[in-house]
């Protein structure tokens, strides 16, 4: 009976109200009870680094903007839709019975309220999700200040253009949105109501609908004249011009600013006149002033434009663009912190004018010349440190400095992180992988210059020689508790790093047990104590986390004890970017021992688009030579590393130091949230003496440098001077070579510097043009050196360098031999200012074996070393290849060089092996050198070394079926 009398009344029957009612409350759930355990984690977690403050005023902002939008949009739809409703004909014609809007009028109808403000809400909640996620704007623009520079057009502080405008604009564009909507809503509620009624070719409009509508479309025109307004300013960040500059050129200027106030004040026009049809019936009026702006568009905006680049700007573009590519070099050059004040550019002969022995610099530069790639070795570290299955380091090693009885030297440095990837059988249990295999051990480094001992063999083979490895400097528990580490270390163990974030999920619980679980030795295990970590022994958090991770063993395993705590969010660069969103981290964190501890240094960047007249630039683009992601692709045209921050990786501390107090952006930041960034004189001076220039910040210098260092503006527009970065002759995957750190001897003191530098060609050519180098030491860091070698000479550059190298008789003659049975690989090709302006290439080379066994396993090992220099006088190249840098470069450079070179091991320099002296200077030894062995001895070579192979195949296997579990 209720059934039929539902069906009867229209209205939905009662179980089904029911079923639709829970079913509705389900998916309400299911997206909204997820969101609140995120949140409760998340207040977790930054309170447990101390960061709450930057969650707080991240989550209010964008609770505010979500308010503010939703509010407003939703209201102005609602407000549209309502007096649309409210001015509705109360007689309405008798509708047709065709007519399909019948049925939606008389339910619309019946709930008038109730569809105004579901549909209102509806799109407030849809525009309150979208604009929320810009809540940087809005910080910036309510803490933003005064950059001290003006622009050059208007005379307006630079900071309105990054902190104001993008503001206005966003405040704008939402206007936009509701009017647009609020037109579309009003519009369709007086189409269903008979407001609007198509009458055969005509539309009629009621009084009502005709005013709303006409007060809708003017004020969309008022918008229309604010945008054309804030166009003016937005002209000095085009890009409309680049490669060849940025900024407004002179169309800009002369054409297309002009035309923006002509545009604007027709647009104020034509909203008068819409105005107007509140008051006058004849809608031509407004319709004449829509088509007014249309056509004024079109001719002020596009043809005038366009005719003025055409016959004016094109036949004298190096005269009319001069002045304006003056402007985009000056705030290039600002907005990426390579100005006068910064970069001092010497020029450089490229010859060389004195012997290196009698250059104080070059016996420290070659005392200190790195053989060791940090992107070859990451296997050979593996291999010879692992210690166990799950331990293992980076893809990609880092290079630093330490100060040793004295002496500064580069290290090539890794952490010994815990794999979860790596761990197998048992050992990846649930258990084991969260709760017993917890964290890494130790930091290990080697002295970048040098290796345990010469490869003497011809062949290079790894099985016949146990040198050409790192001399490895261990600061791990067992150095510890013997008592002898060359660096130490208080606590080696790792709980935060690059290797441990890299499982999925990255989390360990640990400590609250009633004895120690966590391996520690073979014979040890540990309880973790540091201050790091959620607790997790509560009911309440232990069923967040559960949900979290989805893993119902966190509400069962008897190893959580009430002291627990989880362990999450490893990553250092995840953890910085996580309490400091406003910045954008560097992905290549590297370890560093400071004051005894073990600390991630995480390089971190404020960037920012709408530098007017700055190059655009994409730290995507241009800062990852080797193919890794970046967290921030986002395009930018002012950068600057104004913040440093450290990472404990025991427990997970979170340091942001600030390092450039001239940084405006960041100084926003920080007004924005106090209290998160330390001041630079809290920053020690042993965390001081390891920051490092950062690759990223160095590759987007060095491509703007390739075309900013030139001062005439004619000369830039023609880009006979501009530099190109050089491919890299070692990855042919790379398409540009990467930066190398390396210790230089200063040319003043000799002292060793820490430096980042970076060779760079002609434009498009492969020749030698200039040598860029930047500081990393304390007292310098930051300050550019650049070597400008002369335009009428060609020294070769990275390329030809390489390719003159592998050519030479005695490199490719011994490279037969060594590919039979091993893969070469080349090392960094390092590029160094020598002999009071000479130019010394220096190139390693490994080799690795190839195994034929299943489970074969090899690792590269430094078998020679090649240099290159050019010959003064002559303007031959001189090529060295020798097992050691000292018999490299006596060969280049003759007797006396070599014994500036450190030696292997670190013991006296060794004599060149018989048949291998010196070659006079002055005797070209590309073509004329006699080999290194005679045919018969390369044969007998070959013959020893494949009885060799076959025989150490044949162990292998044995040994594999000996180790082989029986099936």
């Amino acid at each position: 009976m209720s059934a039929r009398d539902d069906s009867a009344s229209g209205r939905v029957p009662r179980r089904l109200r029911l079923m639709l009612t829970a079913a509705t409350v389900f998916f309400v759930l299911l997206l909204i009870v997820p969101r609140l355990i995120g949140a409760y984690v998340n207040w977790l977690w930054f309170g447990e680094v101390g960061y709450r403050g930057v969650w707080f005023t991240v989550l209010l902002t964008k609770l505010a903007m979500f308010a503010v939008i939703a509010v407003c949009l939703g209201g102005a739809m609602f407000l549209a839709m309502w007096l649309a409703y409210r001015s509705r004909s109360v007689f309405f014609p008798t509708a047709r019975t065709d007519d399909p809007l019948s049925e939606y009028r008389r339910v619309v109808g019946r709930w008038p309220l109730r569809f105004g403000l579901g549909i209102a809400a509806g799109f407030g909640l849809i525009c309150g999700l979208i604009g929320h996620s810009r809540w940087e704007t809005v910080q910036l623009f309510l803490h933003g200040g005064s950059f001290g520079e003006q622009d050059p057009e208007f005379g307006i502080d630079i900071g309105f253009f990054v902190f104001d405008l993008p503001f206005y604009r966003l405040i704008l564009s939402w206007l936009f949105v509701a009017v647009f909507f609020a037109f579309l809503a009003c519009l369709a509620t007086h189409y269903l109501f008979g407001g609007l009624r198509p009458a055969g070719r005509s539309i009629g409009l009621s009084h009502a609908a005709r005013v709303q509508l006409a007060v809708l479309v003017g004020l969309f025109f008022v918008f229309k004249a604010c945008a054309y307004w804030l166009d003016r300013y937005a002209l000095l960040s085009s890009h409309r011009r680049e490669p060849t500059f940025a900024g407004a050129g002179y169309t800009d200027i002369n054409a297309v600013l002009p035309a923006r106030f002509i545009l604007l004040a027709i647009a104020l026009i034509c909203a008068a006149a819409v105005f107007s049809a509140v008051v006058i019936r004849d809608l031509r009026v407004p319709a004449m002033a829509a088509v007014l702006l249309l056509l004024s568009s079109i001719v002020a905006g596009g043809i005038w434009p366009l005719a003025v680049e055409q016959f004016s700007v094109r036949p004298n573009a190096a005269d009319r663009e001069s002045a304006y590519i003056e402007r985009n070099i000056a705030a290039t050059r600002q907005a990426y912190g390579i100005g006068s004040e910064m970069v001092d550019y010497r020029p450089y002969p490229g010859v060389g004018s004195r012997p290196p022995p009698e250059v104080a610099a070059d016996a420290t530069t070659i005392a200190n010349l790195r053989l060791l790639d940090p992107h070859v070795l990451s296997r050979t570290f593996t291999q010879q440190q692992q210690l166990k299955n799950f331990y293992s380091f980076p893809e990609n090693l880092d290079l630093d400095r330490y100060r040793i009885d004295g002496q500064l030297r580069d290290y090539v440095v890794a952490a010994r992180e815990l794999t979860p990837s790596a761990l197998s059988g048992n050992q990846s249990h649930w258990v084991n992988r969260h709760t017993v295999y917890t964290h890494g051990d130790g930091f290990v480094a080697a002295p970048a210059n040098r290796v345990n001992a010469a490869v003497r063999e011809a062949s290079g083979d790894s099985s016949a020689s146990n040198s050409g490895y790192p001399i490895y400097a261990v600061s791990d528990i067992a150095s510890q508790r013997a008592g002898h580490q060359v660096i130490p270390v208080q606590q080696p163990r790792i709980y935060f790093g690059e290797v441990i974030a890299q499982a999925d999920p990255d989390y360990a619980i640990v400590g609250g047990g009633t004895e120690p679980r966590e391996y520690d030795t073979d014979t040890t295990q540990y309880t973790y104590t540091g201050a790091g970590g959620v607790p997790i022994g509560n009911w309440f958090n232990r069923l967040a986390f559960a949900a979290t991770y989805t893993e119902r063993n966190i509400l069962f395993a008897t190893a959580i004890g009430p002291d627990s705590k989880i362990i999450f969010h490893r990553d250092p660069s995840e953890r910085v970017e996580l309490v400091a969103p406003w910045l954008t981290a560097d992905n290549n964190p590297y370890p560093a021992v400071v004051d005894g501890r073990i600390v991630w240094i995480v390089d971190a960047y404020t960037a920012i688009d709408g530098y007017p007249y700055a190059a655009r630039s994409s730290l995507e683009a241009l800062a990852r030579d080797d193919g890794r992601p970046l967290r921030n692709p986002a395009e930018i045209s002012y950068v600057r590393n104004s913040v440093k921050a450290t990472v404990d990786a025991y427990d997970g501390t979170v340091t942001l130091y600030q390092v450039d107090p001239d940084d405006p952006v960041l100084s926003a930041w920080m007004r924005a949230f106090p209290g998160t960034v330390e001041p630079a004189e809290t920053i020690s001076d042993d965390l001081r003496a390891h920051f490092r220039y950062p690759e990223d910040l160095f590759v987007i210098q060095r491509e703007m440098l390739a075309r900013y260092h030139v001062d005439d503006p004619r000369e830039f527009f023609t880009n006979n001077a501009f530099w190109s970065v050089p491919s890299d002759p070692t990855v042919d995957a790379n398409p540009q070579q990467p930066p190398f750190y390396v210790l230089l001897g200063d040319p003043d003191t000799a002292a060793p510097s820490f430096r980042l530098t970076s060779a760079m060609v002609g434009f498009k050519r492969e020749f030698l043009s200039a040598y860029i180098s930047v500081h990393s030491d304390p007292e310098n860091y930051g300050k550019f050196s650049i070597l400008q070698l002369p335009t009428d000479t060609l020294t070769q550059g990275p390329q030809q360098i390489q390719n003159s190298m592998i050519s030479d008789t005695r490199v490719a003659s011994e490279r037969t031999l060594l590919e039979r049975s091993n893969r070469i690989q080349y090392g960094n090709l390092l590029t160094l200012p020598i002999a009071d302006g000479g130019v010394l290439y220096v190139e390693p080379l490994f080799t690795e074996r190839i195994s034929t066994a299943p489970n074969g396993s090899t690792f590269p090992q430094l078998a020679r070393v090649l240099a290159s220099y050019r010959e003064p006088g002559t303007g031959g190249v001189r090529v060295g290849y020798a097992p050691t840098l000292a018999e490299a470069l006596d060969q280049v450079f003759g007797p006396a060089t070599g014994n500036l070179a450190t030696p292997p091991g670190g013991s006296a320099a060794a004599p060149p092996p018989p048949g291998r002296a010196a070659v006079p200077p002055g005797e070209p030894q590309s073509s004329t050198a006699p080999p290194l062995m005679d045919e018969a001895t390369i044969a007998r070579l070959e013959a020893e070394l494949e009885a060799a192979r076959a025989a150490l195949d044949r162990l292998e296997q044995q040994l594999d079926d000996i180790l082989r579990p029986n099936k």
